[in-house]
């Protein structure tokens, strides 16, 4: 199961700072040109930036705190935040009716609760 974990939470990592950095680096207008972005029309330039902020964020403490093994609770706590992006964003796009980013959202959701668990419980670092 720990090898499962730190699978998934390589994925993971690696799926979030990619998201995150993208957010950070393109402006608004450019990400409304992207596939599944067109949730950010109906937000301001600087939360998108925060919202991509905090996904670079959770990528690094998905990893490098269980990596380094130093202050390993940031684990499950950046599983965790991503889980509530993630709720957030599946509502954002459930009331855009974009059903299919509801899907991945909720698979991502599962997939950060998952690893929160994991490392909160059962398998913790």
């Amino acid at each position: 199961m720990n090898l499962l974990l730190w699978i998934l939470a390589g994925l993971l990592a690696a799926f979030f700072l990619f998201a995150g950095l993208t957010k950070l680096a393109r402006s608004k207008q450019k990400l409304l040109g992207s596939p599944n972005m067109g949730w950010a029309a109906d937000f301001p330039p600087g939360l998108i930036k925060l919202i991509g902020a905090l996904e670079v964020l959770a990528a690094l403490g998905l990893i490098l705190p269980a990596a380094l093994g130093t202050a390993v609770v940031l684990v499950p706590l950046a599983a965790t935040g991503l889980a509530l992006l993630m709720a957030g964003a599946a509502i954002t796009h459930g009331r855009r009716k974009e059903g299919q980013a509801v899907v991945t959202n909720l698979v991502l959701l599962v997939l950060t609760a998952v690893v929160a668990w994991g490392r909160f419980g059962p398998h913790a670092l």
